[in-house]
């Protein structure tokens, strides 16, 4: 019988986090939810950091259950089912633990007992699912005084059974998760047709004003004790009723959306709607990712159903709402000839989208601008001349951000995708500084026009090679063509790899160091933000992300799509400075 108990606190274990990761990844899916979420803002590192541990309190009701057992063995032998049981734990909560909680919680409010205690629930500003379990060892014990008052005092009077503790204790975490979800789903009709549901359960609504207004609505679930004790929030139901009612019409248009993509199966479970502490920190392959790889494949596959982007992430920049929008679609999808007319379809749907909302600018990433694939982007402008949204490809950010990352004492490089929109303007800028270009390419045509652009004087810089041998004495080398293992073993030992390639190059030589693909570092004024771009650090995002917020925050008005202007380069880079936007410089 010991090995049941055990097994049961184990298995309850389980399914209360499980609860727990449901709501949050409810509340994490802005494409369903966002014309109500109670907060408009977004959840930043910090406090995600701050609730790292939120599973903490489920230990600690195991351990309180296991101690329990030891000193009351009797408990093993409670019965599957008793429905008095079910009536019992019904009485005692709304009687003992409603009522206590409420003046346990009024008392952790005190001037001495809130700056000691309290207070570390209170620093996470927008509520999570995993705000719930986020307090301190002493909130944590006197919520397993609530909890156990229904449960253990239904056993104790005889009445026990295991249905009443699974359906209890999944239930108290159930609707604790739904008040601090930020997500409002009880709709007001059903408090109007029912005006006493409104005092026997609470919604999120009425949980995020007492993070607000730290002096009202204390209970636990039931308002009705809020109103017994006049410390209910007289705004209540006036803004359960304001968010409940919003459409999408009501929504605030974003200023700035990056259209972004997935790249392959393993980086689409690294979304914040699945696991949000995996999604705050650089994307890399994790043991635990493994076993989901199948469910993520046929989600992907399933998607290529889908015909609409969805909102994936957002943050504010100096009172812009920047939004990162998906387009439903993976990496190698990209590279199907049969899938390239409905991937444009995708891309412009979402321009003209944005278009209607009243967004300024839209860029593109990486592969949603690829040159075979709509021109950069002159597709869309071509085919609608009165866009009002600016379409910005941001390739001009990220030639700047990898020239800048080259030393300046560097006379030669070696160039792959050396006739793509990125390698020509790198190659151009590069003959500009006098530096020795190896551009790797079998087509003398397309090499041709490229060095024809170039300055009559600069033009010999710029060097035509069809293999990578040629290039077994330069040390740079820039990658924008997907470079094999035999392809990078001609570098000589101590060559450096900077790359503009998606995805990133596999890094085979021990010898020779590898950087990460173009990124800048956002200004320290950004708010919301708590995903990570792909593998960048916190905080960072690809070049061509950044280009588009610089575009936005400059207010230039000219689409950035197609050909790289090449004397543009330098602007586009002295206005990212400007904006505190930083470099990260990948050179050895």
């Amino acid at each position: 019988m010991e090995n049941i108990w055990c097994l049961h606190i184990l298995i309850l274990c389980a399914l209360r986090g499980l609860v727990h990761q449901l709501w949050s990844t409810y509340s994490n899916m802005l494409y369903l939810n966002r014309t109500r979420r109670v907060s408009q803002q977004g959840i930043d590192y910090e406090q995600i950091d701050h609730e790292w541990d939120w599973d903490n309190f489920l230990i600690l009701q195991a351990i309180v259950g296991s101690f329990v057992y030891l000193n009351f063995p009797s408990l093993a032998n409670i019965p599957l089912w008793d429905v008095r049981g079910l009536i019992s734990c019904l009485i005692l909560h709304i009687g003992i633990s409603e009522p206590l909680f409420y003046w346990m919680h009024r008392l952790l409010h005190s001037s001495h007992l809130f700056p000691l205690y309290h207070w570390h629930h209170h620093e996470s500003k927008i509520t999570h699912p995993f705000t719930a379990g986020h307090a301190t060892f002493l909130e944590h014990l006197l919520l397993c005084v609530v909890v156990g008052i229904p449960t253990l005092g239904t056993a104790f009077i005889g009445y026990g059974s295991i249905s009443v503790m699974y359906s209890y204790i999944l239930a108290f975490d159930f609707l604790r998760c739904l008040g601090h979800s930020n997500v409002e789903i009880i709709p007001h009709s059903l408090y109007q047709r029912v005006p006493l549901l409104r005092y026997v359960i609470y919604c999120p609504t009425y949980h995020s004003l007492h993070h607000q207004e730290m002096k009202t609505n204390f209970c636990l679930f039931m308002p009705l004790y809020d109103m017994l004790g006049n410390t209910l929030n007289t705004a209540s139901w006036s803004l359960h009723k304001e968010i409940s009612s919003r459409t999408s019409t009501d929504e605030r248009a974003p200023d700035f959306v990056f259209l972004a993509h997935i790249v392959d199966i393993m980086s689409s479970m690294h979304a914040p709607f699945l696991f949000r502490s995996f999604s705050s920190v650089p994307f890399s392959t994790k043991l635990f990712l493994l076993p989901m790889w199948p469910f993520a494949f046929m989600v992907v596959l399933t998607m290529w159903l889908k015909t609409k982007t969805f909102l994936f992430s957002f943050y504010n920049i100096r009172g812009r709402l920047n939004q990162t929008w998906i387009v439903p679609r993976a990496g190698f999808q990209y590279f199907l000839p049969f899938a390239a007319e409905g991937i444009n379809k995708l891309i412009e749907e979402a321009i003209l989208r944005a278009d209607r909302i009243g967004v300024k600018v839209i860029s593109l990433a990486a592969l949603n601008k690829n040159e075979s694939l709509n021109g950069g982007g002159t597709l869309f402008v071509n085919k609608h001349p009165n866009l009002r949204v600016r379409v910005v490809h941001g390739n001009t950010l990220t030639a700047a951000v990898i020239l800048n990352e080259i030393p300046r004492d560097v006379n030669e490089v070696f160039l792959t995708g050396a006739t793509s929109k990125l390698g020509r303007a790198i190659a151009l800028y590069l003959a500009r500084r006098r530096v020795r270009v190896l551009m790797l390419t079998k087509s003398t045509e397309r090499f041709m026009k490229i060095q024809r652009e170039a300055p009559v004087e600069c033009q010999k810089y710029l060097v035509q090679v069809t293999n990578c041998k040629e290039a077994k004495q330069c040390k740079t080398w820039i990658i924008g063509k997907w470079s094999t293992p035999r392809e990078q073993s001609w570098a000589p030992s101590g060559t450096h790899f900077y790359q503009f390639v998606v995805p990133p190059i596999i890094p085979f030589r021990r010898d020779c160091t590898y950087g990460k693909l173009a990124a800048m570092r956002l200004p320290k004024d950004v708010t919301g933000l708590g995903t990570c771009e792909y593998t960048m650090g916190r905080g960072i995002v690809h070049a061509c992300h950044a280009g588009g917020i610089v575009h936005l925050l400059e207010g230039w008005t000219h689409h950035e799509v197609g050909a790289i202007d090449v004397d543009q380069i330098d602007v586009v880079w002295e206005a990212a400075l400007k904006h505190g936007l930083k470099p990260l410089y990948n050179s050895p």
